[in-house]
């Protein structure tokens, strides 16, 4: 009995090292590799997802054409109305600044009022109280990123309500000088007499100083006539006179005017200024006018000095 009890007690003390051991060394061994059911799952989850979109996008593909197709009737209908209201406003003698800005406001709010519905058919949860609220939370930031924008917006809308000039008026801004051919939202077009067109933004028009040269059908021109000392002043002034009245480009009314704008000292000269008027549009019969008057008045006075030459050679009359 006594040699039963030790048999067992040994027994047990190697059966743990050995246990011991066994455990070491399953868990010094690597990881066994992932079974290929989990791959398989994997890709039927990934197959799932693929088919899940799939399915979302065929059932959003009928709102999204619908989507579109109402927009497009609501950007025709908005130039349609733009274009009957323009033609309205035309009728009853409205200024053409002001067709201009009550069209396209009423063009720009039908596109809004279009777009909003159409995002409504492709997402329903989209509603105008939504995009009024996300307006207000984000209407600051909006504000300051676009500051500029809104001001020249802004300043266009009160120059086309309260026309300081009109399309075709000549004007002078800062260093540009031209007719205006379009007055938009954003900026003002102008063709300078080389024809190249400057756009000028409407908050600079509206804040700074501009000079409307021609806003009605006729323009001064002021033009400097230097003389000589022995250069009569009457005769040059008749001469003066005469070629504005056989130049082409120079109005008869209001008339030419020839006046003396300084006398020199001592009799050395004096400076005579010539006053015309020309009619629109301007650029071009402003620079024609110019280039005849001293063309012609350099040929009068050419004549003018050969017929004197000539009565000084001639022999005096008998008696």
């Amino acid at each position: 009995m006594t040699t039963n009890a030790a048999t067992a007690a040994f027994a047990a003390a190697t059966a743990v090292p050995a246990a011991t051991a066994a455990g070491a060394t399953s868990s010094a061994s690597p990881a066994s590799p992932a079974s290929p059911a989990s791959f398989g799952f994997e890709l039927q989850s990934a197959a799932r997802t693929a088919h899940e979109m799939a399915d979302g996008l065929m059932a959003a593909l009928p709102k999204v054409a619908i989507a579109l197709l109402v927009f497009g009737l609501f950007w025709a209908g908005a130039r349609a109305g733009s274009a009957a209201l323009g033609a309205l406003l035309e009728r009853t003698q409205q200024p053409r600044n002001v067709v201009i800005v009550l069209s396209r406001l009423l063009r720009w709010l039908l596109l809004l009022f279009g777009l909003m519905v159409a995002l409504s058919l492709v997402v329903p949860s989209i509603t105008a109280s939504s995009v009024l609220g996300a307006l207000g939370v984000g209407g600051v930031a909006v504000g300051f990123a676009f500051k500029d924008i809104f001001q020249n917006l802004l300043a266009g809308l009160l120059i086309l309500i309260t026309r300081p000039f009109q399309i075709g008026d000549l004007i002078v801004s800062s260093a540009d000088e031209g007719v205006v051919e379009d007055i938009q939202v954003r900026a003002t077009l102008l063709r300078t007499a080389d024809n190249r067109l400057v756009v000028i933004p409407n908050s600079d028009l509206y804040t700074n100083r501009v000079q409307v040269i021609q806003a009605r059908q006729s323009r001064r021109v002021t033009l400097m006539l230097p003389l000589a000392g022995d250069e009569p002043l009457a005769d040059t002034k008749a001469l003066a006179l005469r070629v504005l009245g056989e130049c082409a480009h120079v109005q008869a009314t209001p008339e030419p005017q020839v006046l003396v704008n300084a006398l020199s000292a001592f009799g050395a000269g004096a400076q005579l200024q010539v006053r015309f008027w020309v009619g629109p549009p301007g650029h071009g019969d402003v620079a024609a006018a110019t280039d005849e008057f001293y063309s012609r008045l350099r040929l009068a006075q050419a004549q003018a000095q050969a017929q004197t030459a000539a009565e000084a050679e001639a022999p005096p009359p008998p008696r």
